[in-house]
């Protein structure tokens, strides 16, 4: 085990940092906090949807399930049990850069929640059976039905995101994946991608809360530190995207009115360009006060309140999505809500940020910043994504600082250069005819 690094305190982040590096590659990350007898236990993996091969997509979303199906020294159900049995929470996410697993927990259970982790990533393979993969398997095709194909406009991300991006692109297909290449996969198959991808040197670990450092590092060690790395973990395919024309796709279902989403491609999450995207959609979408509201659904009324908005989808390793949407009010042409749309969209160009805008917008982003680090669950999972995604997890306390220092000018640059037309995807739906 290496020496930690010096705390960090930044304005941004004014928690301290340590972290430490096992010897078999696992990032360790603590922030102390006294304030109350709670931590947080927060685990990213470095795999996601972009990282699946052809014919193995939606993998590590239902890894993401798997993962809570036993391990070699817990049984099937007994994860939740431990972790809700003694006063905590938890829960597991999945998008194409990666995979998070976290517990909140009573303070005095943090070697608890780091045994429950450390088993599941060196002893899942072992209980992993075909019962529980095939389970599992209909778990997710009953998420799929639920949250993608029986709601309205359920499936307009796996639409834009096959319209943003080319076949073979890591961003192309999304991390509920396909429902034949989980059919036709067999167990063998998903033990060797875990084998592959969950291991000590493609994971940090972030304990946030009342826990010193070194507490945390000894446990890591005392759990962790037998976990064997995998000596080769295979990189995603590359991000690069070239130009491409605009695209469109329009989708006639059951949906109650007619809806469009105008999508561009931006920068990655995390470079300056992005930052300004960010301000951007704050300042075009983002609640009452801004543009899409105040023009197309308070000035022309051709918008739905309710169902007006843009922004960014902050994927780090390609350019990342910009998406503006707006629902018709009764009776509106879905020609007109397009042209509408594209009006407001190109004032970014023709009509220059006010002050008054670009301060309501970093006031938004600051109070979202701040509510998502104000937790201990916040504050360990956006450690965790920066030390996966930037390599150190101290660059955290430079996302606010970098978001507030966006100009007007900049927001201007962006739009000219981002929201052109000629590279836009524009996917609508219509509603079916009634009979």
């Amino acid at each position: 085990m290496t020496s930690p690094s010096a705390p960090v305190v930044a304005t941004g982040y004014p928690w301290p940092i340590e972290t430490t590096r096992l010897a078999n590659g696992l990032r360790v990350v603590v922030s102390e906090d006294r304030t109350a007898p709670v931590v947080c236990v927060n685990l990213w993996y470095d795999v996601g949807s972009r990282h699946e091969p052809a014919g193995q997509t939606g993998f590590a979303h239902l890894f993401e399930h798997l993962m809570f199906e036993g391990s070699q020294h817990v049984a099937k159900t007994e994860h939740m049990r431990l972790v809700q049995g003694n006063g905590g929470s938890l829960n597991a996410t999945t998008n194409p850069d990666r995979t998070n697993y976290f517990e909140t927990m009573p303070a005095e259970h943090l070697e608890l929640a780091l045994w429950l982790e450390a088993d599941r990533m060196g002893g899942l393979v072992p209980a992993l059976t075909q019962e529980t993969l095939d389970n599992q398997r209909e778990v997710v095709k009953n998420e799929r039905r639920q949250r993608y194909e029986n709601v309205p406009y359920g499936d307009a991300w796996l639409r834009l995101l096959e319209l943003l991006y080319p076949p073979g692109h890591p961003y192309h297909h999304a991390t509920i994946g396909s429902m034949e290449d989980l059919n036709a996969a067999s167990l063998d198959t998903f033990k060797a991608f875990h084998q592959q991808y969950y291991a000590p040197n493609n994971a940090v670990l972030t304990v946030a809360g009342d826990a010193g450092p070194a507490e945390v590092f000894a446990l890591a060690e005392k759990y962790f530190g037998a976990i064997e790395p995998v000596p080769s973990i295979p990189p995603a395919p590359s991000g690069q995207v070239g130009e491409q024309p605009a695209r469109r796709e329009t989708v006639t279902a059951a949906v109650p009115a007619p809806r469009i989403y105008l999508s561009h491609r931006t920068h990655p999450f995390g470079t300056k360009g992005y930052d300004a995207i960010t301000v951007l959609a704050a300042v075009l979408g983002n609640g009452r006060g801004s543009r899409l509201y105040q023009r197309l659904a308070d000035g022309k009324r051709i918008a739905q309140p309710d169902y007006i908005g843009s922004y960014g989808v902050d994927l780090a390793h390609a350019p990342a999505p910009l998406i503006i949407t707006a629902t018709a009010k009764d009776g509106v042409p879905v020609e007109e809500l397009e042209g509408g749309l594209g009006e407001v969209v190109g004032s970014l160009v023709t009509e220059p940020v006010t002050e008054d805008e670009l301060a309501r917008a970093k006031a938004l982003l600051t109070t979202a910043w701040w509510r998502q680090v104000s937790t201990v669950g916040g504050r360990a999972d956006t450690l965790s994504r920066y030390a996966t995604q930037f390599g150190e997890p101290e660059a955290a306390a430079y996302r606010l600082p970098q978001w507030l220092s966006i100009t007007a000018d900049d927001v201007t640059e962006a739009a000219e250069l981002t929201l052109k037309p000629e590279s836009r995807v524009t996917l609508t739906y219509v509603p079916e005819e009634k009979a």
